[in-house]
This record gives structure tokens, sequence and C-alpha cells, in this order.
């Protein structure tokens, strides 16, 4: 009895591979078999990351440097806009009032005189307070030191009343607006005498 060269061999059958994505016994969405991709190795990026991590501390740094920069410009642009305004403020105040300057002295002399009475008292008084709410203010006394930047000397004498430069008389008072001199106080100035000494003669003099 012959045997065929194939026999005692188990024989494989055809292999079926079910490649639905629904299993039809559970009704459910199989999930893919297919092995992910292995991550690229992350060669570099470590000193990369370094990197953009510098750049991004300096440009950060010379924005901030810039903000700095601006807001200081700003703050002066601001300080001289200010300053400005009140300047031009004060030289338009200081022109009006200087006009109103001859009308306080006919009202000064009034009262020095005892003739400011009645309704020109009353608009006297109201001038006055209206001008030094505004700012105006009226200077020179007798006797103060005199002092060349705020005063201005018409007269002037010799006393053995006072010990330095004095005013002796006020002739017109000034007038001013802050520091803002509109006009000077016409006076009259005395100075120490020079030979009013004791008398008494120097001990050894013949």
């Amino acid at each position: 009895m012959t045997t065929s060269p194939d026999e005692g061999e188990e024989k494989e059958g055809p292999v079926i591979r079910d490649k639905r994505r629904i299993d039809p016994k559970t009704g459910k969405v199989r999930e893919s078999g297919g092995t992910p991709a292995p991550e690229a190795p992350a060669t570099g990026d470590a000193a990369v990351t370094g990197e953009a991590d510098s750049t991004l501390k300096t440009q950060l740094a010379e924005r901030l440097a810039d903000l700095q920069r601006l807001k200081a410009e700003y703050d002066n642009y601001r300080k001289r806009v200010e300053r400005d305004r009140v300047a031009v403020r004060e030289q338009a105040l200081g022109q009006v009032l200087s006009e109103l300057l001859p009308v306080l002295d006919d009202i000064g002399r009034a009262r020095d005189h005892d003739e400011l009475t009645g309704g020109f008292k009353s608009v006297g008084d109201r001038l006055e307070s209206v001008t030094g709410k505004l700012g105006l203010e009226r200077y020179g006394q007798k006797g103060e030191p005199f002092d060349p930047t705020v005063h201005e000397a018409l007269m002037h004498s010799y006393s053995a009343e006072v010990t330095e430069t004095s005013v002796a008389d006020v002739l017109q008072p000034g007038y001013r607006i802050g520091e803002r001199i509109l006009r000077p106080a016409r006076v009259a100035v005395a100075e120490p005498d020079p030979n009013g000494g004791s008398g008494e003669e120097p001990a050894g003099a013949e």
C-alpha cells in the first residue's frame, strides 16, 4: 500500500480575517488594531527651548525699557504743558490787573484821607477783594529792609535810627502775583548814618 507524500501532514485551511469595523455580535465599533507610530526622538529640543526663552526675555526687557522711556517722556510733556498753562494764565491775568493799579492807587489815597465813604467805599472794598482773590498782593511797609529786586528807591537819606538800609517811607505801594512783580514799591530809603557814632574819642587819642 502506497502513501502520498502529503499524508500524515496537517493541512491548513483558508484563513478568513474579519475586517468589519462593527462587531456583528456586539454592535459596537471595533478599535483599530494598528500600532501607533513611535514618537520622533526629541533630540535638541531642550537647547531650542532654552534659546527661545532667552530671546523672549530679551525682547520683553527691551519692550519694558521702551514703555518706561515713553512714560518718562509723557510725564515731562505733561509737566511742561501745565507749567506753560500756568505761565500764560499769570501773564494774561497780570496784564488785566496792571490796568487796575491806578484805580487801586486812587482807592488807597482816598482811604488814607478818610474820603472812602458811602457807595465809593463799597465799590473800593469789593474791587480790592476781587483782585485779592485773583492773586494780586499789595506790598511795601515802612521800616522793612530795602530790597532792590522789589523796591524802587526814589529818595535817599541817612539816619541814625536804622542799622541797615531800610524803607523810610512808602511813596507808592508795589503789587505782585506770586513771584511776578507787576510794579515795584516806590520808596524813600534811609541808610545808617556813617557819622552817627557815640562821639567819644578812641582811647589814647590826644
